[in-house]
């Protein structure tokens, strides 16, 4: 099954990611249970080390809690959730325009063809 990670990228920085991507779009709701760390570690063919050390980082972004002996938990926090889907967003276009950009766009532009998309 696996996940196909990249090579830029460190893989635990890349498991945060997706886990993340999970969070802030749903698909693991509020006080939901994630899968174990062997679970995990299986389904993205990799050492349970690295899986550790991806939700150590995710519950210090307070989107991940752990219940002593139950488990690995979604934060019941749904502002912390949206705060970190509004900082997503924002890198997301933050990298659309850098992207646009380096093709020599201006900012402008970049809003006249987004613009021009939508009406379509």
């Amino acid at each position: 099954m696996g996940y196909s990670f990249s090579n830029d990228t460190p893989i635990y920085l890349q498991i945060i990611e997706h886990i993340k991507t999970k969070i802030i779009s749903r698909e693991y709701c509020p006080n939901d249970k994630l899968p174990s760390v062997r679970e995990l570690s299986l389904q993205y063919e990799v050492n349970p080390n690295t899986v550790l050390r991806a939700l150590a980082e995710l519950e210090g972004m307070g989107l991940i809690y752990t219940e002593r002996t139950n488990g690995k938990f979604v934060t019941g926090d749904t502002d912390i959730i949206s705060k970190v889907k509004m900082q997503t967003i924002s890198e997301m276009i933050d990298n659309f325009y850098g992207s646009m950009e380096s093709l020599g766009l201006t900012r402008a532009e970049i809003q006249k063809i987004l613009n021009s998309e939508v009406k379509k």
